[in-house]
């Protein structure tokens, strides 16, 4: 028998709503056409688009019309929207749409989708004002030369009704079957049991939480020991407040690979076996994979006269559609199978049924990042989703690289043979800037590294000329579009708009490193800033990890709400299952020498004590290199494996199979690396680490100056760079040995600093601490 669940029942699911559809969703779903092309073309921004559209409307005479709100409906089905601009005396519709570069450049199937955007609006003008026809103006204006490109065409009302009703025909059918099965997926949801024979000590408990954090619409930061099972913890009751809060959609974020599979796995279980059988209820569930690596032609470009599965993409897209919401588990490899079987992209069918899928499980930059597509969409669609943010421990140094850019000068040298002659002047002038700027920093600092009080204007001015220079070369030569300068192009762009954002959440900062020429950087350290908005975005927010204490560390650092809830749930384990001893070394770079040979011997010691497979984690790969020659000279019986730099997902999976449940041995790890969080090695496949450092980060100028500015921020700079960073690595590494409630083991702390209070107080309570 299942549990029971460990919530309170609510009532039922609502009765569906009238259907109803903005214009432009409507014909982005039944009126586009032909290829997918996604090569590069100069577009203007947001703000450029919404000034091009009042300078139109201002150019218009007394009589005209701005932003008139439409609606009609079909069979059931209300289409709204707001249409730019309507001249009653001249009887004229216009749809305005900005652009840069050449008009003609613009694909066709683009274009076609205007006019079907215009059609529809000139359909429900007809019907609003009586008219027997009308006149329809698609209004391109070009955002630099302010330049209108009007296009006009006179048409019967009935011609535009006939157009509007086959539109509405064919999103009315997919329409119904999705309210349908939203109806299908809330009962089933609100009457699923767990899905385990019973609930985890301390997991009811979470799941409580995360259900109430969901009914609530309250953000709830969760700290749950490994071993819990946080995964079903947290999506069960995530899944059955759905049908209660309305939610539209649920997105499980993860930091790594691994963290998706375990999700997917959870997912599956509750579906009812996985994806070979029959589902006990319908829950469609979605995997996004990175673009490289769903590419089934990474030789090719983007559209349709280069790869074969976008050309004709969107004439094949509403059977692929219609098929991969029927198959409803679409993780990477069924994906790929209801795309190839009706030739589109794999990628971007992903994209699309986004839109129709009930959990999407992805990577934190599909959510947190700049071009999130997953925020982006939660926005245009009005989407009421539910965030779960797994291992949101991750998140801060994640999103600091989201939100960070560096470029070099060797970098802008290279590039300055990929510029045409006509813009060189430009590439030059910024060249020099990068000069002067190189020897101002020499002469006053002297330093590898040097943050700098504030950005270098004159370097930021000819950097943004440079900017300007490249896109009106693509304006005017779109053709040129795929030279090997866009990616660096691309770059550019986006330091340039790191550096319109600047402020007290980042550092400027001079970088000599291996470059003598140097580089220069933009270094997010409170990605908060940008963090805050998508966070407020979402309706319900969890995130949770075996790390997370202080609660304020994340309020601060994350831009999380200050009334977000905080839930500590006990360790199940019981302290006699693990064995933690601190062993006094000093670890600290000038004294590992003088302390490697008790180092060793305290491995040696505890090996032959309980021979098995043991993990030792180390600060640095020059400090494990020297350990695992020591304990190889010491004692060459004992089987050692090591990490490697930058290994692949192979040599990952290799290492990890060294920890057979039979074998004996040490692996050497990184702390903080691949293998000191999300590894899963139960039973005799682990038995014990050592861990040799407090974990902290190198106290280097660049921290220095990150602790600086955390602590002008916040006042609590050495614990937010240095303290809760390594002692979070150094729990989450020991939490590899003690997965269930019957496995045992040893962690062994190899520093003097863990016999000082201040750091024994972040480490796990259920710990009993011995020393030596």
């Amino acid at each position: 028998m299942s549990a029971p669940a460990p919530i309170a029942e609510h009532a039922p699911p609502a009765a569906a709503a009238p259907l109803s559809v903005s214009v432009r969703h409507l014909c982005e779903f039944a009126a586009k056409e032909g290829d997918l092309d996604l090569r590069f073309t100069p577009s203007p921004t947001a703000q450029q688009g919404r000034e091009g559209h009042q300078l139109v409307a201002l150019r218009r005479g007394a009589s005209h019309e701005s932003e008139v709100p439409l609606s009609g409906a079909w069979q059931g089905l209300r289409v709204r929207g707001r249409a730019d601009g309507f001249d009653a005396e001249r009887n004229t519709l216009e749809e305005v749409k900005t652009f840069r570069g050449a008009l003609a450049a613009m694909p066709l199937n683009h274009q076609a989708l205007h006019w079907a955007q215009l059609k529809v609006y000139g359909w429900l003008m007809c019907e609003s004002r009586g008219l027997e026809r009308i006149a329809l103006t698609l209004v391109y204006l070009d955002v630099v030369t302010q330049v209108e490109y009007p296009q006009t065409e006179t048409f019967e009302a009935g011609a535009l009704g006939a157009f509007f009703a086959t539109l509405c025909a064919r999103y009315h059918g997919w329409a119904l079957a999705q309210q349908a099965h939203r109806l299908r997926r809330d009962q089933a949801l609100a009457a699923m049991a767990f899905p385990q024979d019973r609930f985890r000590p301390g997991q009811r408990d979470l799941a409580a939480g995360v259900y109430r954090a969901f009914l609530q619409s309250r953000p709830l930061v969760v700290q749950a020991p490994t071993g819990i099972g946080k995964t079903i913890g947290t999506l069960y009751p995530a899944l059955r407040a759905m049908p209660a809060r309305g939610t539209d959609k649920l997105f499980y974020l993860t930091a790594k690979t691994p963290g998706r599979a375990v999700a997917l796995e959870a997912l599956a279980q509750m579906r009812g076996g996985g994806p070979a059988t029959a589902p006990v209820f319908p829950l469609r569930v979605l995997e996004l994979v990175a673009r490289d690596k769903a590419c089934e032609h990474p030789q090719s470009a983007c559209h349709g006269a280069s790869c074969p599965l976008a050309a004709g993409f969107h004439d094949r897209l509403p059977a692929a559609r219609e098929a991969a919401a029927q198959q409803a588990w679409l993780d990477r490899t069924g994906l790929r199978q209801v795309a190839l079987a009706h030739a589109v992209c794999p990628y971007y069918l992903g994209q699309e049924m986004v839109r129709w899928s009930d959990v999407v499980v992805a990577d934190y930059n599909y959510y947190f990042d700049r071009s999130a597509l997953l925020h982006a969409m939660t926005v245009d669609g009005d989407w009421r989703v539910g965030l779960l943010v797994d291992e949101a421990h991750n998140l801060y140094s994640r999103a600091c690289s989201m939100y960070s850019a560096t470029l070099a000068q060797p970098d802008v040298l290279a590039a300055r043979a990929l510029v045409p002659a006509r813009m060189r002047h430009r590439i030059d002038a910024w060249l020099r800037e990068w000069d002067a700027l190189q020897q101002a920093q020499a002469q006053e600092s002297g330093a590898d590294w040097t943050a700098l009080a504030q950005l270098p204007e004159a370097w930021l001015r000819t950097l943004q000329q440079f900017n300007s220079a490249v896109g009106e070369h693509l304006q005017e030569h779109p053709e040129q579009a795929p030279s090997p300068l866009l990616p660096f192009y691309f770059r550019t762009l986006e330091f340039a708009a790191l550096a319109e954002a600047f402020g007290d959440h980042a550092l400027c900062a001079w970088d000599v490193g291996t470059e003598p020429a140097g580089r220069l950087e933009l270094r997010t350290v409170v990605p908060g800033h940008f963090l805050a908005p998508r966070l407020r975005d979402a309706d319900a927010l969890v995130l949770f990890s075996a790390t997370l204490h202080p609660l304020h560390y994340h309020i601060d650092l994350l831009g999380l709400p200050p009334d977000s809830v905080w839930q500590d749930v006990p360790s199940p384990f019981r302290p006699e299952q693990l064995q933690v001893r601190i062993v006094p070394l000093a670890t600290g770079r000038d004294a590992r020498v003088q302390s490697l040979d008790r180092l060793v011997a305290t491995i040696e010691a505890q090996y032959r004590a309980a021979p098995g497979n043991y993990l030792a984690f180390f600060s640095s790969f020059d400090y494990l290199a020297m350990a695992l020659q020591a304990l190889q000279a010491r004692c060459p019986g004992i089987p050692v494996w090591a990490q490697q730099r930058q290994m692949g997902e192979e040599a990952r999976a290799d290492f990890l199979a060294r920890f057979e449940a039979a074998g004996q041995g040490v692996g050497f790890a990184v702390l903080g690396g691949a293998f000191g969080e999300g590894v899963d090695l139960p039973g005799r496949r682990l038995i014990g680490a050592f861990v040799a450092t407090l974990g902290l980060p190198q106290f280097d100028a660049l921290n220095a100056a990150i602790c600086e500015r955390l602590d002008t921020r916040f006042g609590r700079g050495h614990d937010y760079t240095y303290v809760l960073p390594g002692i979070q690595k150094v729990v989450q590494a020991a939490g590899r040995v003690i997965r269930t409630d019957a496995d045992t083991g040893c962690v062994v702390l190899l520093d003097a600093r863990y016999r000082e209070r201040r750091y024994q107080a972040l480490l796990p309570s259920w710990w009993q601490l011995g020393g030596t």
